[in-house]
């Protein structure tokens, strides 16, 4: 069997690369989603409706 600890620098990088990987998609996730929030305000602002909303009463 392979000595305790001999692989354990290969462990610890690649669970701290799936780590930083991880958080950098939850915070283009959550970038994005601010981005795409915004830009549907600036649209409601300028007065284009989505067809999803329904019509005004």
């Amino acid at each position: 069997m392979i000595g305790e600890g001999a692989h354990f620098e290969f462990i610890a990088w690649a669970y701290a690369g799936v780590l930083v990987l991880t958080v950098g998609l939850i915070a283009y996730v959550a970038w994005d989603a601010r981005r795409v929030k915004a830009r549907l305000a600036a649209l409601d602002k300028a007065g284009i409706r989505r067809r999803s909303a329904g019509a005004r009463s």
